[in-house]
């Protein structure tokens, strides 16, 4: 399976950090923020990676070149204009030949991609969705599932929810599922594709550890939890030793 990797985005919520860099470049207990999910990513199996950039992207190429430093294949694609998380991926489809995940450059993770990509291969759905409890919900896309984990439903940052399972913007992709992306214009996963794909997707549930940084709070929590881990001798399976 293949993979592709969102780093297009700018990080206005995390300048002055985002002012000179973007978001995937930010220093995370000794290596970029995206270096994380391109270890993980290769831990997993999956070396064939496409990265989608928009903002300052030769800070990404010039770092991670063609990704054989890390065991990976990368191919780089470029949008001049934000096409949103599934309009960028339409954009790098040519790279796709089967299903593929979908990984964000500016997660703090351990997730297993290869037993997400599993998982996804025997489900039988067109998209599985990775997600987690989390405490407070009102940050995040809440998914609803019925008995056997297909989603039922999705609410976007509620304050208040019966449910305390999140996306954590990880999918598997199914064949045929980009076919409902229009080509050239912005388009999201969560707004606007999977709302049309509800009652068909499954959830991948997990409880590894997870945090984006999106903004000055949580890469701050993130940087603590990353100095712990290595006080403690960096068994991390993400890169942190």
């Amino acid at each position: 399976m293949k993979a592709v990797v969102l780093a297009g985005g700018r990080g206005s919520r995390l300048r002055p950090l985002t002012d000179k860099l973007p978001k995937p470049m930010v220093e995370l207990c000794g290596m970029p923020v995206m270096e994380y999910t391109v270890r993980n990513l290769v831990r997993g199996g999956i070396t064939d990676i496409a990265v989608t950039l928009c903002y300052k992207p030769r800070a990404i190429t010039d770092y991670f070149g063609d990704g054989a430093k890390w065991g990976a294949n990368i191919t780089y694609f470029y949008e001049d204009e934000p096409l949103g998380t599934a309009g960028g991926v339409k954009a790098a489809s040519g790279f796709f030949d089967g299903d593929f995940v979908v990984a964000s450059a500016d997660t703090f993770t351990d997730i297993d991609y290869g037993e997400f990509a599993r998982v996804h291969a025997s489900g039988g759905a067109p998209v599985t969705v990775a997600v987690r409890r989390v405490k407070d919900v009102s940050r995040f896309g809440v998914v609803h599932l019925d008995g056997d984990g297909t989603i039922t439903r999705f609410e976007e940052k509620p304050q208040k929810s019966d449910s305390d399972l999140v996306s954590m913007g990880m999918y598997c992709i199914g064949q045929g599922v980009m076919d409902l992306v229009p080509e050239g214009v912005k388009y999201d996963f969560a707004k606007d594709l999977f709302p049309r794909l509800v009652g068909k997707m499954k959830a991948y549930r997990t409880s590894c550890y997870w945090s984006d940084i999106g903004t000055l709070e949580s890469y701050a929590e993130c940087r603590e939890y990353g100095a712990r881990a290595l006080a403690a001798g960096g068994s991390l399976a993400f890169g942190l030793r």
